[in-house]
């Protein structure tokens, strides 16, 4: 490893695992990166993002549902994730306040606006949930993962991982900025096709962690189950060249690449 005094600090970000069951199987929803995005760059990911600072904003306890009993800097991840979803999906985790029902399909065509207003910071998430009636379905995420970026990037993040059923009817779409392209995907899937997706280390073996699980309930409660483990990978130098490892109990089949293999 780099001297940790060198490492620059890493970012908070939060991102979503949704799933649905299709007719073979379990499949998650995964957008292209723009090839012009400076991190990660035309790779196969989980929709997500860095934490923003309106996704801390005190008011916000009062538009958060299940999620009491969670530290305030998850809370404020929670938040980001399902903030991020919307953005780069158009799946928004909400429900909507008279009705206590997550938003149906009808009602998510009439919020459709805020994706671009919110990437923009048009508007505040807390705006946005005071104007629209709307709370923060906290209590469908389900912690999956937490991975730190390595100490000897440049840029840096620290990423908690979610999972969540995608609510009835909403299919998602990519946003045609951040992301290009947005595809329904097996797991297996996703990691099998090298020549037309480029899935980066972390993605793969989430997506492996994930394969695991044959329907959305099992993941879910699979997931309950098992809190994750912080997983921060490492460079080791090797007869075939330099390997980046992860930690052995963390729960993944996989625990090393070569690093020219991770992305």
């Amino acid at each position: 490893m780099s001297d940790a005094k060198s490492a620059s600090t890493p970012v908070p970000a939060a991102t979503v695992l949704i799933l649905r069951d299709g007719e073979a199987g379990l499949e998650v929803f995964m957008v292209k990166r723009h090839h012009q995005i400076d991190f990660v760059a035309g790779a196969l990911v989980f929709p997500g993002g860095k934490l923003h600072s309106g996704d801390r904003e005190a008011g916000l306890s009062e538009y958060i549902d299940g999620a009491d009993e969670w530290p305030a800097k998850m809370r404020a991840l929670g938040a980001a994730a399902i903030r991020e979803v919307f953005e780069e999906s158009g799946i928004l985790l909400a429900r909507d306040t008279e009705t206590n029902k997550l938003v149906d399909v009808g009602r998510l065509a009439k919020l459709e606006r805020y994706r671009h207003l919110l990437e923009g910071s048009e508007v505040t998430l807390l705006e946005t949930l005071h104007a629209e009636r709307l709370h923060l379905a906290c209590d469908c995420l389900v912690h999956f993962a937490h991975w730190i970026t390595p100490e000897h990037m440049p840029k840096r993040f620290d990423t908690h991982f979610f999972l969540a059923a995608a609510p009835p009817g909403h299919s998602g779409a990519h946003d045609g900025r951040e992301s290009v392209d947005s595809i329904w995907i097996s797991p297996e899937a996703a990691i099998a096709d090298r020549k037309k997706w480029n899935v980066i280390f972390p993605t793969k073996l989430n997506l492996l962690k994930l394969a695991a699980a044959k329907s959305v309930r099992e993941a879910l409660e699979t997931a309950r189950a098992n809190p994750p483990l912080t997983v921060m990978p490492w460079v080791e130098q090797t007869v075939e060249g330099p390997r980046l490892r992860i930690r052995e109990d963390a729960g993944y089949t996989q625990t090393s690449t070569l690093l020219r293999e991770a992305l």
